[in-house]
């Protein structure tokens, strides 16, 4: 069963998709944090230091 659906797919499609699963989610997970650092109010900034 999975040969034929690997067999289907290119190697480097297989290879790209994986690397892209990983990246897409780190990236918006980055992106996140950047914008609570940027975005946040003082009074949530405290909070989140002592936890």
């Amino acid at each position: 069963m999975w040969d034929v659906l690997f067999g289907l797919l290119p190697k480097n499609l297989i290879i790209i998709c994986t690397i892209l699963a990983f990246l897409v989610p780190y990236g918006v997970y980055k992106i996140n944090q950047k914008l609570h650092e940027a975005g946040d109010p003082p009074w949530k900034k405290d909070m989140n230091k002592n936890e």
